[in-house]
């Protein structure tokens, strides 16, 4: 499963951009306008079809690779951290390949988009650190620059290892993946124990885990909850997997919660004064982070 050759070009690349993916979050969990501030909310991801086949093909593929042992390979090969190191600046630049064209929302590249998603964070008052995971929630998307397949890059987090969740997105693409034929795999907390916590819970691999794994040792807690659990909505949105949680996990949901907005509806067309921001963020990096980062 692990091998890449195995793929064809449109089963590793189904969707257009990766923000295809998150235009379907939006879809599904339209927010007030608390910080949407240039557009409606349902003025965002201005499609023809909202439910598009590359959509759902993508979720097809996520949910039949997604398996157990594929989550634990993943882990195997990049948190060794050993495929490029480079100065914090510079991976932005290298993030910033990602660029796509077939966005409806803005032209801006990816830096761009952390950047107000950051600010947005910032005008409203949260603390230094919670700016600093505006600006590096997504560069664990850096992985498709690695050549992995989108689908275990982007796409809603779920627990592998044990029984799915039907408020995850398309469930019924799970009866394609060969953990559903696993007895273990297939009970409620399958091989985890009662209320274990999530940090002891195996994740579908994707962008979440990766920048969690490469922050975790220079953010506060609450901060690497938000890199390691944002894309988990079946959790933070859906109440889901409550049997896996333990007390700090629930403690922790307020944060989640509190950047999910953030994360989703930061996006305005105009594009931030980098040199006029550059200042603070070059000393926020600073602050919290090595001069370089492994990834």
């Amino acid at each position: 499963m692990g091998d890449k050759k195995q793929f064809t070009a449109k089963e590793r690349n189904p969707l257009n951009s990766l923000d295809e993916w998150e235009d379907a979050v939006l879809q599904r969990y339209p927010d007030p306008e608390s910080i949407a501030s240039s557009k409606s909310a349902e003025e965002y991801r201005n499609y023809d079809n909202p439910e598009r086949d590359t959509v759902r093909e993508f979720y097809r593929l996520n949910h039949t690779y997604q398996t157990y042992d594929f989550v634990q390979e993943k882990r195997n090969e990049f948190l060794q951290f050993n495929k490029k190191e480079m100065p914090v600046w510079q991976a932005f630049d290298f993030l910033n390949q990602l660029v796509d064209d077939s966005d409806p929302d803005t032209d801006l590249d990816q830096f761009q988009h952390l950047l107000q998603t950051a600010e947005a964070i910032r005008a409203d008052g949260h603390p230094d650190w919670m700016v600093l995971v505006g600006l590096m929630h997504d560069m664990g998307k850096v992985l498709c620059l690695f050549g992995e397949p989108q689908w275990a890059v982007v796409g809603d987090t779920f627990p592998v290892g044990c029984a799915y969740s039907d408020k995850v997105v398309y469930p019924e693409y799970f009866r394609n993946n060969p953990d559903y034929q696993h007895a273990t795999y297939q009970t409620p907390t399958g091989v985890y124990e009662e209320g274990c916590g999530l940090r002891n819970v195996h994740m579908s691999w994707g962008h979440d885990e990766y920048v969690y794994q490469m922050m975790k040792d220079h953010l506060p807690e609450p901060a690497l909850y938000m890199l390691r659990y944002h894309s988990f909505y079946a959790w933070h949105r859906e109440g889901a997997y409550s049997q896996l949680l333990d007390s700090h996990d629930r403690d922790m949901l307020k944060w989640v919660k509190l950047f999910n907005p953030y994360d989703l509806y930061s996006k305005n067309p105009v594009p931030p004064d980098w040199k006029q921001l550059r200042p603070y963020y070059e000393e926020l990096v600073a602050k919290y982070l090595p001069r370089t980062l492994k990834f």
